[in-house]
């Protein structure tokens, strides 16, 4: 068990993919390019990268551009396969049944999860 305020220490945003790259030599693994919502110093777009293991789940990996789910955000960045992770895709399984989450009407970028 955690308590509520360790719960409350997760920053989970939804977030729109804008792009997936294939990461040759891992089969498991896509780099997407995710839209949060976020500016950097000059008020300008700012993307974050984020590799997931969600490959083998999707034949042409291209059908989750444009697609929302939750991202955790705080999540203190991991270099996999020499790739910058700066987040984690939020996505549920059972036996080898998976699924993306995501909300069931769009929302703008960045939109926190309460």
């Amino acid at each position: 068990m955690i308590s509520y305020d360790d719960f409350a220490k997760l920053e989970i945003k939804i977030g729109t993919i804008v792009a997936v790259e294939v990461i040759e030599d891992a089969d498991k693994l896509l780099k997407l390019t995710v839209d949060l919502g976020e500016v950097d110093e000059n008020n300008e777009p700012k993307q974050r990268q984020i590799v997931s293991g969600i490959r083998p789940y999707f034949e042409d990996p291209q059908v989750l551009v444009g697609r929302q789910c939750p991202f955790l955000t705080n999540l203190e960045p991991r270099v996999i396969r020499g790739f910058e992770s700066q987040g984690m895709i939020l996505a549920a399984s059972a036996d080898e049944i998976f699924a993306l989450l995501h909300p069931s009407t769009s929302l703008p970028a960045g939109t926190k999860v309460k």
